[in-house]
C-alpha cells in the first residue's frame, strides 16, 4: 500500500501537494493513524513530486510570459516594423513549442518515478531524500502511538476517526466474575480468587492474541483516546505548549488511568488492527474491559477500510518501454499541454493564496487561544488510509480476508479471557454461557463491506437466549496529471 501511494503522488499533483501539507507543514491537530501506510515514505515522496510541480510551473509560467510577449509585439509589426512581427512570431512560436517541451519532459519524468518507485526493491523510505527531521520523528512516532485525540463531533458516534466503516458495536452482558472456582485438587473446596483489575486483563488478551488467533502481524495496542476538545488540559503531557500540535506518545500512566477512571472525553481501547496481504483490506477492533464487581463485560466496536480507490493503481497500467510508451505519452502531452501552460499563473497564484490562508488561519487560532482562552479542538478527523479507500474495490477475496480476520479475532477474545479467568481461579460457568451463544452466530454477511452479526447476537451478548437479531474511477495515462486534473 505504502509504495502504490508513493507512487501516485508523482502522478497526482493535488494528492502529492496535499500530502506535503497534511504530514510536514504547521499545524494545530493531530494527523489520523498510519494504519498500514509508511507516513515517512510517503512525506518524502510527496516533498520531491511537489517541488517537481513547482519547478514545472516557474518554467511553464515563463514561457507563458514569453507567450505573451511575442502576440504584443504582432501589432507592432503591422504599424512599426515586420522585423518586430517577425520577432513577435518566433517567439510566439519558441513558446508554444516550450510549453509542449516542458509539459511533456515533465510528464515522462513523472511517469519514470512513479514506475521506479513501485518496481524497485528498496524500500520506499529509502527512495527519497529526507524531510525535516522533527517532522520524520512526529511521523515516526505514529506507527507506535498510545494516543488519539480525535475531532469532539465524531465523539456522538464513535471515538475512532480514521478507521474506515463501522460494521458492528457490541456489549458483551455483564459476566459474573466473582465466584471462585473449584480447586481440583481438593474435590468440594474452592480455591482463592486471584485479584486483577482491567489494565491486567487488556494486558493479558494484548500479549497472547498474536498466537490465539493466529494472526501473524496482528498489531495490539492499549491506547487512550481523547476528544479534542479535552486536549487543552493536557498540556504538558500531551500538548509541548496551548498553541502547538498533540504529542504522539504520552505517559502509560495517563492510559491506565483512561481505562480504570475514564471520562466523558478520555477512554483507553485495546486496539486490534489485521492489515491485508499487500495493504487491500485494515480490519480493526477496538474493545475495552468494563469490570464492575462483581460483573465484567467487554465492549466492542468493529471496523473495516475497504481497499483504495482505482486511481491509485494507475502505476500499474503504465507502458514501460517501447512504442506503446511513446506513443501514450505524446498522446497525454497532446491533450494536456496548453492547458498546463495557460493555466501555470493560475495554479501557482492558486498555491500561494492556499498557503496564506492556512497561514492566517493558524495565527488566528494561536492568538484565539492565548488571548481568548478559547478551548481549540485539537482532534484528528481522519486517516489518510481511510482517505483513498473506495468500497466498490472490495472484492470477494477482500471480504473472505476480513471474515476470517474477524471469526479469528472473536475466537481468540473469548479463548483468551476464558483463560484470564481461570489464571485467576475465577468460576467459568457464566462465561461459558456467555460464549455459547456467541459461538452460535458465527456468521458475518457481507454486502461491499462486511456488515452484520459481529462478536454476538443482535449486536449484544446476553446470558440468556434472546430472540434472532467513492469513486473509484480510473483515470487515463498519466494519473490526474495526464487529464489535467489535480494540479494545485
Amino acid at each position: 500500500m505504502t509504495r502504490k501511494l508513493c507512487a501516485h503522488v508523482y502522478l497526482d499533483d493535488t494528492f502529492a501537494h496535499d500530502m506535503d501539507v497534511e504530514l510536514t507543514g504547521d499545524r494545530l491537530t493531530a494527523i489520523g493513524l498510519p494504519l498500514g501506510v509508511n507516513l515517512v515514505a510517503l512525506a518524502r515522496h510527496a516533498r520531491v513530486a511537489a517541488r517537481r510541480v513547482r519547478a514545472r510551473d516557474q518554467t511553464l509560467s515563463l514561457l507563458f510570459l514569453a507567450l505573451w510577449v511575442g502576440i504584443a509585439l504582432l501589432p507592432a509589426g503591422l504599424a512599426v516594423d515586420p522585423l518586430l512581427g517577425w520577432a513577435g512570431a518566433a517567439i510566439g512560436f519558441a513558446a508554444l513549442a516550450g510549453g509542449w517541451w516542458a509539459t511533456h519532459h515533465d510528464l515522462a519524468v513523472s511517469w519514470r518515478e512513479a514506475q521506479r518507485v513501485f518496481q524497485e526493491d528498496a524500500r520506499p523510505e529509502e527512495q527519497a531524500p529526507a524531510v525535516e527531521s522533527d517532522a520524520e520523528d512526529r511521523l515516526r512516532a505514529l506507527a507506535r502511538t498510545n494516543v488519539l485525540p480525535y475531532t469532539a463531533s465524531a465523539g456522538h458516534h464513535d471515538p475512532f476517526v480514521g478507521h474506515g466503516e463501522k460494521v458492528g458495536d457490541v456489549v458483551w452482558h455483564p459476566i459474573d466474575v466473582s465466584q471462585p472456582a473449584d480447586d481440583p485438587a481438593n474435590p468440594g473446596r474452592k480455591l482463592a480468587v486471584r485479584p486483577f483489575d482491567a489494565v491486567d486483563l487488556h494486558t493479558f488478551v494484548a500479549r497472547e492474541m498474536e498466537n490465539i488467533s493466529g494472526l501473524e502481524g496482528l498489531r495490539a495496542r492499549n491506547r487512550l483516546y481523547v476528544s479534542g476538545d479535552h486536549v487543552p488540559y493536557l498540556v504538558g503531557e500531551l500538548l509541548d505548549s496551548r498553541v502547538g500540535r498533540p504529542r504522539p506518545q504520552i505517559s502509560s500512566d495517563l492510559v491506565r488511568t483512561g481505562l480504570i477512571k475514564p471520562g466523558a472525553g478520555t477512554r483507553t481501547y485495546l486496539s486490534l488492527e489485521r492489515i491485508s496481504d499487500g495493504g487491500r483490506v485494515v480490519v480493526s477492533v477496538h474493545m475495552r474491559a468494563r469490570l464492575h464487581p462483581p460483573s465484567l463485560s467487554w465492549e466492542f466496536m468493529i471496523f473495516v477500510i475497504p481497499p483504495p480507490a482505482a486511481r491509485f493503481y494507475t502505476v500499474t497500467t503504465l507502458p514501460t518501454q517501447g512504442f506503446d510508451r511513446f506513443r501514450m505519452l505524446f498522446s497525454g502531452t497532446n491533450s494536456i499541454w496548453w492547458r498546463c501552460l495557460t493555466g501555470s499563473w493560475s495554479r501557482a497564484a492558486r498555491r500561494s493564496s492556499l498557503r496564506r490562508t492556512r497561514e492566517r488561519a493558524l495565527r488566528r487560532d494561536r492568538r484565539d487561544i492565548t488571548r481568548r482562552n478559547t478551548l481549540y479542538d485539537h482532534g484528528a478527523t481522519d486517516s489518510i488510509r481511510e482517505r483513498v479507500s473506495d468500497a466498490e474495490q472490495m472484492l470477494f477475496s477482500d471480504s473472505a480476508d476480513a471474515q476470517d480476520y474477524l471469526q479469528r479475532l472473536q475466537g481468540g477474545i473469548l479463548i483468551a479471557t476464558e483463560r484470564f479467568l481461570k489464571d485467576h481461579h475465577i468460576d467459568s460457568a457464566s462465561f461459558d454461557t456467555t460464549k455459547q451463544i456467541i459461538n452460535s452466530n458465527p456468521t458475518y454477511n457481507f454486502n461491499g463491506i462486511v456488515q452484520g452479526n459481529a462478536f454476538g447476537h443482535q449486536n449484544v451478548v446476553q446470558n440468556t437466549p434472546g430472540q434472532p437479531g467513492a469513486g473509484g474511477a480510473q483515470p487515463g495515462p498519466g494519473g490526474q496529471w495526464a487529464q489535467g486534473k489535480g494540479t494545485p
